[in-house]
């Protein structure tokens, strides 16, 4: 994915409210699963890191990103966006 592509998601995001929350058990089946449900309906999803959590925000999202075969976006603060082109009625097109 180029830089374009990236700074063109990043902006589509923008506007977005998180919809996918890592807590304190880090990344589990089931947030595994609802975040795919959402890339397969959205394919850019926002998400949040839980204030209880005692993980490292980027490993989250890689290990998500890795379960998912999605592409992280922005990871900034507490919050990250990820995507994942829709197998069935893809929306975006890069």
């Amino acid at each position: 994915m180029t830089g374009k592509q990236r700074a063109s998601l990043r902006a589509m995001a923008n506007e977005y409210q998180p919809i996918i929350y890592i807590g304190k058990e880090g990344v589990t089946n089931s947030l595994i699963e609802d975040a795919d449900a959402a890339l397969e309906a959205r394919e850019l999803v926002k998400g949040s890191l839980g204030r209880n959590a005692n993980i490292n925000l980027h490993d989250a999202v890689n290990q998500l990103c890795a379960a998912l075969g999605a592409e992280p976006i922005q990871v900034i603060g507490r919050k990250f966006v990820i995507f994942r082109q829709s197998k069935k009625n893809p929306t975006i097109l890069l």
